[in-house]
């Protein structure tokens, strides 16, 4: 089963609010990225230019007067320790060789080249010391003088960012060593940026779903005419206006439309024409069979040409149950079947009717008469009475009848609904009829957008049941 929504509307949707948020996280994630390398690389320049300072001062000391600025001066984030040994390659954490270098960069930018530098990036230790480079300098800063830094007093380091260790010597040929622990600032989430991509997001998103339906309505429309077009072959053209693509569908369907209906007028008009010419030679081979002498071979005739009537006249029916020029009005179902109910009771048709329509239906009256009475009457011809079961409500009406006959084959229960099809290979009235009343009925009922359905019943017979949408 496809995963993707069925209609175009909410798969342009989906397309396009997809692409959106993938390329609205992508720029997030650069942003991110560069946001963080930027505040690394601002934190650390405040860090060197304190250093280049730190380096400066101390060169215009003696180293007597050092241990005395030092214990001003080596405070979290950036402590200074004159008695630390080199560096070695193991003091740096692993991949932290690009961030060191840049560190360093900016360093000989303060202090110039002509000093031997050596730059690691330690992470949360300071390397060559137990317990770290920056609690060591600090317990000899309080063992030589008592005082106690901020960091110490609060129990550890401050800050949990990248330590950066620097070595360095000054003039004099003292080796200082600074760790210079970076701000967590640069981990801080962007609310701001947050909220601006947010809000940029929501507008986007409910300009793309006006977007969307402003281009997917023309289709909505063409759809809804093209299933009306089935059940009013007549009903109004569509509106040739709005864009050009638009503009030249709505023209191309209301073309095919005014040649489907005149088709179709042609083609009732001609067989509706034969149909009534029929009548003339029927009356009159009626009135020459009544002068033959042969009683016998005058009820011969007489049948056959009663028989062609009946043809003649269903064939009628059967094309004007095909026009739709009747106008669509209320409809009293009820007072509908009742007064079929008084016609079928009036020739020996037994006919009884349980339930009722709600509400008036909106149809075309005498198609919807021609229909009941033919499936009516298909029930009592073969079944000896029937029974109408009406179910109303608000989406549709569903009108049932029940005979009590031998039901059909099913292989042929789909197949009577063909015009002049018949079950019997009779050709008696009386037993095989026209052919045309189920066709008749199942033409009115989708005039309507309704349907016919024949199934067999458990207990004995046929049901046919006609549903007409509301």
């Amino acid at each position: 089963m496809s995963l993707l929504p069925r209609s175009l509307f909410a798969r342009l949707t989906l397309v396009l609010l997809g692409g959106l948020l993938t390329a609205q996280l992508l720029s997030f994630a650069i942003h991110m990225h560069d946001r963080s390398e930027l505040l690394v690389q601002a934190s650390g320049m405040q860090s060197a230019q304190r250093i280049a300072d730190i380096v400066h001062l101390l060169d215009t000391m003696t180293p007597a007067e050092h241990s005395r600025i030092l214990k001003v001066l080596s405070a979290p984030p950036l402590t200074v320790v004159l008695d630390r040994g080199p560096l070695t390659a193991q003091d740096a954490t692993t991949d932290a060789g690009a961030r060191a270098a840049i560190f360093a960069t900016l360093l000989r930018r303060f202090l110039g080249d002509d000093r031997t530098l050596t730059v690691v990036m330690a992470g949360n230790a300071a390397p060559g010391y137990k317990g770290g480079g920056e609690m060591r300098g600090l317990k000899a800063m309080e063992g030589d003088s008592g005082w106690t830094p901020p960091m110490m007093r609060h129990g550890g380091p401050s800050g949990s960012g990248p330590l950066f260790v620097a070595q360095l010597r000054l003039q004099d040929g003292t080796l200082a060593t600074f760790d210079a622990r970076q701000p967590q600032a640069t981990e801080h989430w962007p609310y701001r940026l947050a909220g601006s991509i947010a809000v940029l997001l929501v507008a986007v998103i409910l300009v793309s779903l006006i977007a969307v339906r402003w281009a997917t309505r023309p289709l909505k429309t063409l759809a809804d005419a093209a299933d009306e077009l089935g059940k009013n072959i007549n009903r109004a053209p569509l509106a040739e206006s709005g864009p050009a693509e638009v503009a030249r569908a709505a023209r191309a369907f209301n073309t095919m439309q005014s040649r489907l209906a005149a088709y179709l007028r042609e083609r009732t008009q001609v067989l509706a024409a034969m149909s009534h010419d029929l009548k003339t030679p029927i009356t009159r081979l009626r009135l020459r069979a009544e002068l033959l002498d042969d009683a016998q071979l005058r009820t011969k005739f007489g049948n056959d040409l009663q028989e062609m009537e009946a043809m003649v006249a269903s064939a009628l029916d059967f094309l004007r149950g095909m026009d739709n020029g009747e106008a669509v009005q209320p409809v009293d179902v009820n007072a509908l079947l009742e007064s079929l109910q008084t016609d079928l009771r009036e020739t020996g048709g037994a006919v009884t009717i349980a339930g009722k329509a709600a509400d008036p239906y909106p149809g075309r009256a005498q198609a919807l008469k021609r229909c009941l009475a033919n499936l009516l009457e298909n029930a009592i011809k073969y079944g000896k009475s029937a029974q109408v079961l009406v179910d109303d409500n608000a989406e549709r009406l569903q009108i049932s009848i029940l005979d009590q006959g031998p039901g059909l084959p099913p292989d042929q229960l789909g197949k009577v609904f063909e015009p002049f099809y018949r079950v019997e290979a009779s050709r008696n009235r009386d037993t095989g009829g026209t052919g045309l009343g189920l066709a008749i009925a199942k033409n009115v009922a989708e005039l309507h957008g309704g349907s016919i359905a024949l199934s067999n019943r458990s207990e004995g017979g046929l049901s046919a049941v006609l549903i007409l949408p509301r």
